[in-house]
């Protein structure tokens, strides 16, 4: 059997930044990067790159801290938001710079991996050929394991009544549009199901070459996604940096913001009636700038595409227009664009009949319907799901008891009364597979309730036995704006983790000293929690879910490893100037010469 010293499962963002951190730190070691697809690029392999497929990132914010995407090189300019073609070009350039390339082992899928007892850990993962159904599965021994798998390579298609004598396509929009491509061409009229930035991409998609579209957004769900123009406010700032501006961070109530180091600026704007005042009209100023940008008033048709949410409470479904026209104006003209608020009810031949009593024929039924947010492979022995701190049916004996729960509520509550407060964003509201008529065919009903995730830092398990092996980590399991900071810094975290490199304020030693497990397994649940109360319109209760809060999430990390978290050279530059990758360009080298590497 095969023994690797470490195997990253994922050749995406966080796959890729974590298996070239431990190549640096680690170049005589071995090392597998086990990608399911055969392209690397994770939401931007090949087999995604559908027509017209963009990022909502513009040029210099998109990037690793260090490898810039210059104009020269990749063909985007500033100012230009960046194609998918471009990504996956530019992802598959960072694996051979860096040297890890030939290191992914394509169309390799993981089935399992088991945990192994004694000192020396590691896990035995069975893996299969992803190109030969009838291969025979293999077995190869880990001993550090990075599950870089994130929350979007699985997607959730459900069934609906009467699709077996639909006769049309029913396919998911985000990972098989490309397989699709031909019904841009080829159907006079197309319906997209669902309100999220990916059914408005397919919407446009099919739109601008003329298809009509039938978009269905359920009256039972969360309505539309928030969605804004790049450049917003009255000083019409960049959307993406003002999100990294540190002092319109101090606005949003984060359970880890203190690790900014401006904990009295934040104790004023959140504990204090006065600071909550100002708060409330920044959020109220933001949401409405965008509102009024948008026009959604001006006609019946973009009026249902107002979102239903309050901005404040909205996570990373926050997303920006990134279309070359006026994706609203082409809703207003009403040629190609019909808007319903409404159930499926259920399908006929050719036939989509809503819960309206509406009903229209159709060429093919494009559906954004999400993805599965559990890791795409099995863990053992049974049972080890909890001890991981990933979702899990609850047990008789969890991970965290009641009084911890209620003593993090309590003081998430207590440090921001604003969250008291919570929304109601559709008192209609119904999980997709409670609708009559709505199936699926997965052994676990993806409906079914289970635990959120729980890694410490989100990155770890808060496991006193899995902290002392030190040889797994979940990188990119959480949902945010910030992809290029987030992956680099948590790839150089991991890395000083497996490594013992870790302050004993942050991880306790082999032998027990240092931060206790009992202040881990608190401040894990602590952040959990906050999901819960800081971003009900987003993904808050199941998994880290978040978008002002990502400047603070790279300051807490960078602070973990002993690096400056201040990098714009004096006071007013440090509030004022936006955050970006440029910022952490150096931050290996900084860490290999502190360290003595």
């Amino acid at each position: 059997m095969e023994t690797l010293d470490l195997v990253v499962i994922g050749a995406g963002w966080y796959g890729l930044a974590a298996a070239k951190t431990f190549h640096q730190l680690h170049p005589e070691k071995s090392l597998a990067i086990l990608e399911l697809a055969s392209s690397a690029g994770g939401v931007w392999a090949k087999h995604r790159l559908y027509p017209g497929l963009k990022s909502n990132n513009m040029l210099g914010t998109y990037e690793y801290p260090d490898f810039p995407m210059d104009t020269e090189t990749f063909g985007v300019k500033p100012g230009e938001h960046i194609p998918g073609p471009v990504l996956h070009e530019y992802l598959t350039k960072f694996a051979e710079k860096f040297g890890i390339w030939d290191k992914i082992r394509f169309n390799t899928k993981v089935i399992s991996a088991e945990h192994q007892e004694g000192s020396a850990g590691g896990w035995i993962l069975t893996v299969q050929d992803a190109a030969n159904s009838s291969s025979g599965e293999t077995k190869m021994l880990a001993r550090k394991l990075i599950v870089a798998t994130g929350l979007t390579s699985e997607p959730f298609l459900p069934d609906f009544a009467g699709q077996e004598t639909f006769g049309v396509p029913i396919f998911h929009g985000s990972r098989d549009f490309l397989q699709y491509a031909d019904t841009i061409k080829t159907c006079k009229t197309v319906t997209v199901f669902g309100g999220t930035k990916s059914a408005w991409d397919a919407v446009y998609a099919y739109a601008t070459q003329g298809v009509q579209v039938d978009w269905v957004i359920r009256e039972t769900g969360h309505g539309p996604a928030w969605m804004a123009p790049p450049y917003v406010t009255p000083l019409k700032k960049w959307l993406e940096k003002l999100v990294h501006t540190r002092m319109l961070t101090w606005f949003s109530p984060c359970v880890w913001g203190d690790a900014d180091g401006y904990a009295k600026t934040r104790g004023f704007y959140h504990g204090t009636a006065v600071g909550r005042t100002i708060t409330n009209n920044f959020w109220k100023v933001l949401g409405n700038d965008v509102l009024t940008l948008n026009k959604y008033d001006s006609h019946p048709e973009t009026a249902r595409l107002k979102p239903w949410s309050e901005p404040m409470f909205t996570a990373s479904s926050f997303s920006i227009m990134n279309y070359s026209t006026d994706f609203l104006d082409m809703v207003r003209s009403g040629e190609f664009i019909k808007v319903h608020i409404a159930d499926i009810a259920h399908l006929s031949p050719k036939t989509v009949h809503l819960s309206d009593g509406t009903s229209f024929e159709t060429d093919a039924m494009c559906c954004a319907t999400g993805w599965k947010h559990l890791p795409p492979l099995k863990f053992l022995p049974e049972g080890i799901d909890k001890e991981l701190g990933i979702p899990h049916i609850p047990t008789d004996e969890p991970l965290f008891t009641p009084e911890m729960v209620e003593k993090a509520d309590k003081e998430i509550l207590s440090r921001f009364p604003r969250l008291r407060q919570q929304p109601v964003q559709n008192k209609n509201f119904k999980p997709l597979l409670d609708l009559p008529g709505v199936s699926t065919r997965e052994k676990v009903n993806p409906s079914t309730p289970l635990t959120p995730y729980t890694l410490y830092r989100f990155m770890v398990p808060p496991s006193e036995r899995l902290i002392k092996h030190r040889d797994i980590a979940f990188a990119g399991y959480l949902m945010h704006f910030s992809a290029a900071l987030i992956s680099n810094a948590q790839a150089l975290w991991i890395n000083a983790y497996f490594d013992g490199r870790l302050s004993p304020a942050v991880m306790p030693t082999i032998t027990g000293e240092g931060k206790s497990m009992e202040d881990i397994r608190y401040e894990t649940v602590l952040y959990s929690r906050f999901g819960k109360w800081r971003y009900p319109a987003g993904h808050g209760t199941r998994f880290p879910d978040f978008v002002f809060d990502a400047l603070p999430y790279v300051d807490l990390l960078v602070g973990d490893v002993g690096l400056p978290i201040y990098r714009k050279g004096g006071l007013i530059a440090e509030a004022t100037e936006p955050y970006g990758p440029e910022d952490y360009k150096d931050l290996m080298g900084e860490w290999m010469k502190k360290q003595g590497l």
